[in-house]
């Protein structure tokens, strides 16, 4: 079970476009563009519980392209569960409203994205972030992500794993 009394506590990992590796922390590219747990304008960070998730997670459409894996050293909360059936019906969402794959277009046309609404009210009720499978192709359901809205500060810390200080030299 990766999360104990709703923290996470353990590594994470992030295929990043070459574009933010000065930035690791940053959460700059959710927040302009937006994804399936923000809307444009809120800064997240799209991490996986290990490394091939990650790659997968960043190279859902056509070939590879350039990406550099981060590895953090993490100690985060409260992080929602959605996997608690319980927990997804409390805030009105399903398990299909989160796998839907129209999400993007949903964005893009204005309409609203049910993953971003339940996102939002997560963030207003304290949440740091959430637990979530990843719908990337060849996933299976222990691929697991945990996207974050904050952290810092006292949700806890999220320390990037760079001793030698390679991301600098960039």
């Amino acid at each position: 079970m990766p999360l104990k009394d709703g923290r996470y506590t353990g590594p994470l990992f992030r295929a990043l476009n070459p574009v933010y590796a000065r930035a690791p922390l940053s959460g700059r590219g959710a927040e302009l563009h937006g994804g399936r747990f923000n809307a444009k304008g809120t800064s997240a960070l799209y991490t996986s519980l290990d490394p091939a998730t990650a790659l997968r997670e960043a190279n859902q459409v056509g070939s590879l392209q350039p990406t550099i894996l981060v590895s953090y050293k993490a100690d985060l909360g409260p992080i929602f569960d959605t996997r608690d059936q319980d927990g997804l019906e409390r805030y009105g969402t399903t398990a299909v409203m989160l796998a839907d794959p129209a999400w993007r277009m949903k964005m893009l046309d204005g309409q609203p994205v049910p993953t971003q609404n339940l996102a939002s009210a997560l963030i207003t009720d304290g949440f740091a972030g959430l637990l979530i499978q990843s719908f990337a192709k060849g996933a299976s359901l222990s691929d697991l992500n945990i996207v974050l809205w904050a952290w810092t500060g006292n949700l806890g810390s999220l320390e990037v794993v760079d001793d030698e200080e390679r991301l600098s030299q960039m």
